[in-house]
């Protein structure tokens, strides 16, 4: 055994214990928190639009396409690109402002630490 060396976990005495529940109730209770918010935010909706408004797109917390609405002022057959390029951007951005808002809420849980949310 090392000289000096007494034991007792962390601290060295029974309080290191006390401090290491503290931190297991500490990591349980952020552990809850993150699975409610992750419930939270997986039954929210999020509504991005393009081209002024006439192509809405919506999508679930999971990152599913829930809705799709085309105004029928922005279907030219002669530009379907256009089309195609407003549904495009009206999907992606309703991902980046699920996927902002899923960071921003999960930062505020663990306190700015990166799990990968």
């Amino acid at each position: 055994m090392a000289k000096g060396f007494r034991g007792g976990g962390f601290g060295g005495g029974a309080s290191g214990g006390m401090r290491q529940g503290d931190l297991m109730k500490q990591a349980q209770k952020m552990q809850q928190d993150m699975l409610k918010m992750q419930e939270e935010l997986e039954n929210r909706t999020y509504t991005a639009t393009a081209g002024g408004g006439v192509v809405s797109a919506t999508i679930s917390g999971k990152r599913e396409l829930t809705e799709l609405i085309i105004d029928p002022e922005a279907v030219d057959p002669e530009d379907v690109e256009m089309l195609q390029d407003m549904i495009i951007a009206a999907v992606n951005a309703a991902i980046r402002d699920a996927e902002k808002t899923s960071a921003e809420s999960m930062s505020k849980i663990t306190g700015g630490m990166n799990f990968g949310f």
